[in-house]
């Protein structure tokens, strides 16, 4: 049976933990391929100026350009309004079929919002497995497993956790730094890093290019 990661985000920009993150998930549970889903209207980051989809899927191209084992799918950037995952993969599951394991990765900090997210009980139906991966900072604690439980029945059989190596990089530092001039040399590959400086993205916080 075909075995596919589904790493979804802003990426803006895409940094080496992510790419450690995907590698790190696909390896661990032997997954046929990795595929990175850029968002195009991400609903909980309403309202805040982003580079450009066509910025940000470059960067992604340039990024996972070395590993054959990783794709990119335009399923959210192909289609108007907020980029829901549910919706996602309803798509993808029509276009797939039933027999493909699905895995996708949320980080560690996430999996508490989860029960909250849109239509969480259909995303877990449509899902072999929900990734949890450890960042910085995140404690796998029994009692909140058990809450997360209550608040959505069937959760955790679905939760498979992965440790990764630990990267305090984020996507958020990284538009800070380039607004204030500081290196972000070795934290996101060399391509992704003269694509930004090329087209000027990320030149203020507060600038959507």
């Amino acid at each position: 049976m075909r075995s596919i990661g589904l790493m979804g985000g802003t990426f803006d920009p895409i940094h080496h933990a992510h790419l450690i993150m995907a590698e790190e998930v696909r390896v661990a549970l032997n997954l046929s391929e990795m595929i990175f889903i850029p968002a195009g209207e991400p609903p909980h980051k309403a309202g805040r100026h982003q580079a450009a989809a066509q910025h940000r899927l470059a960067m992604v191209e340039l990024a996972i350009a070395s590993n054959p084992h990783f794709t990119i799918s335009l399923v959210e950037l192909d289609r108007p309004g907020p980029s829901y995952l549910v919706d996602t993969l309803r798509l993808l599951r029509k276009e797939w079929g039933t027999d493909v394991e699905l895995s996708f990765i949320i980080g560690g900090d996430s999996l508490k919002d989860f029960p909250d997210w849109h239509q969480p009980a259909e995303i877990l139906a449509q899902l072999t497995r929900l990734v949890v991966v450890h960042r910085p900072g995140y404690e796998d604690s029994p009692i909140n497993n058990q809450q997360l439980e209550t608040r959505l029945p069937g959760l955790m059989q679905k939760v498979c956790l992965v440790p990764i190596p630990q990267l305090d990089i984020s996507s958020t530092d990284l538009r800070r730094r380039i607004a204030e001039k500081r290196p972000i040399k070795y934290q996101v590959p060399e391509a992704v890093e003269e694509y930004i400086l090329t087209h000027n993205l990320y030149h203020t916080s507060t600038e959507s290019q």
